[in-house]
């Protein structure tokens, strides 16, 4: 049974709807829930994309000389790993509790930071133990699906929009984090320590796992029934929003485990000069992420995030000039740019997710249906579609970074084949959003019980 492992106790009868029980217990216990899930998920991401900073040490000095494919393709498999990871890892946080899966996940970091720790200071290491050393890296990429889903529970759904953007940013965090601490071994300790970057983490991935068994709570409102993902799979609004995050969460991802190579490729950076711009980026979009969410619980989901489409391609402009002209300075702004709205975007498509399940609801309570029983069936297929969601998004970060394996194949220095994919894309995420969910209805401001479209006022 759940209950046993780690002789974990569950919070039952579990209701953040409940306005008195909310300002009496439950908002302490939510943000204590919600400030250990963002430590651990800050780690987790740190570990995930960990080889974003391990890559630009490898060079023919260290014994460790791969083409810039092979380390695109290097940076993309934990990408792909975690990903795939997502599902079952929102599954199993329903299965076994948020404290009890937070634990053992991240315990099992360890497996692939101690793996990177030592194959990275040693020369000759041909490429598939590399691989395989990033794809078990990828369980820091799953931890994000069992958090979202576990801090979903915790809070009202007129607070979901900030909560899940604080507890994904502080998790975006790690990316930054991870960055830093290259660019510093590097400044200090010099190019031929990238060890010292994986070892940092092994000691604070023990100690947040403690905390986290100390400190966190099982609900049991997290639990799903049987089948609540495969209904979530049948919605077509569950695909409509993964393709945004596709937009969204996969371009800041994959941006986030490409840029430092893209520098070196396009304009020929050493490691040092790659890492002193490749944590800005990240840093900003990971703190937009919970000004997304807000911006989303004030004006509504899918109006932000169209405008954040609007940016992004604007921003993706400025890099295919940059690129032809040579700016190095226009180009890192445009780079900068495109992390903080993909991190905008982030947060505001994921606040769509229960939005849209909590305005079908609303309709079904209109038809007659049980309002306790509708909201609580909107809560279980929420936590599976932002499971999908995320899955399908992390996905788009190893499209990301293959679109650049392919540009920079040819040996000619240049992006701007991928740029001009992202931006067919981030225009295709404009008009789904258009016309999918900002689609005028007959009366402009009401909503019929099948529909769950955001009115203006959403």
């Amino acid at each position: 049974m759940a209950e046993n492992i780690l002789n974990g106790t569950w919070l039952t009868g579990w209701d953040p709807e409940d306005e008195d029980a909310w300002h009496r217990s439950g908002r302490r216990t939510a943000r204590r829930n919600l400030a250990l899930s963002v430590l651990c998920e800050h780690i987790s991401f740190s570990v995930w994309t960990l080889w974003s900073v391990l890559v630009l040490f490898m060079t023919p000095e260290t014994g460790l000389a791969f083409a810039p494919g092979e380390k695109f393709l290097l940076v993309a498999t934990p990408t792909v790993v975690g990903a795939l990871l997502r599902l079952p890892y929102s599954h199993a946080v329903t299965r076994f509790g948020g404290r009890n899966w937070t634990v053992f996940a991240m315990l099992l970091l360890l497996v692939p930071t101690l793996l990177a720790l030592y194959f990275v200071r040693q020369p000759g290491t041909p490429l598939w133990v590399f691989l395989l050393v990033g794809a078990l890296g990828g369980v820091g990429g799953g931890n994000f699906a069992s958090s979202m889903t576990n801090i979903t529970a915790f809070f009202p759904q007129r607070h979901q929009g900030w909560a899940l953007g604080l507890n994904a940013g502080g998790g975006n965090l790690g990316v930054a984090a991870v960055q830093l601490l290259g660019l510093a071994v590097i400044h200090t300790a010099g190019r031929d320590h990238p060890d010292y970057v994986a070892a940092v983490y092994l000691p604070l991935i023990v100690l947040v796992a403690a905390l986290a068994a100390r400190l966190m709570d099982n609900v049991d409102a997290v639990r799903t029934t049987p089948g609540a993902q495969r209904e979530a799979v049948r919605s077509p609004d569950t695909w409509w929003i993964s393709l945004l995050y596709v937009g969204t969460f996969g371009s800041f991802i994959g941006f986030g485990f490409a840029f430092g190579l893209v520098l070196q490729n396009e304009f020929d950076a050493s490691p040092v000069q790659a890492m002193g711009y490749t944590f800005l980026g990240p840093l900003l979009g990971s703190f937009s992420r919970p000004v997304g969410g807000r911006l989303a619980d004030r004006l509504g989901g899918a109006r932000v995030t169209l405008w954040t489409f609007l940016g992004m391609g604007t921003g993706t402009v400025v890099l295919v000039i940059a690129s032809r002209t040579g700016s190095f300075g226009l180009f890192v702004a445009g780079f900068t740019a495109l992390f903080l709205l993909s991190g905008l975007g982030n947060g505001s498509a994921y606040k769509m997710i229960p939005a849209v399940f909590a305005r079908r609801a609303q309709g079904e309570v209109t038809s007659g249906r049980d309002a306790t029983e509708a909201f609580a069936r909107a809560r279980r297929l929420s936590g599976a579609a932002i499971a999908i969601a995320g899955a399908v998004g992390a996905l788009g970060g190893a499209a990301i970074n293959l679109a650049f394996k392919a540009s920079y194949a040819d040996g000619s220095g240049s992006g701007t084949p991928a740029f001009l994919t992202f931006l067919g894309y981030y225009t295709v995420c404009g008009l789904i959003i258009r016309f999918v969910y900002l689609r005028p209805s007959p009366a402009q401001t009401t909503t019929t019980p099948g529909d769950v479209r955001e009115t203006s006022r959403a």
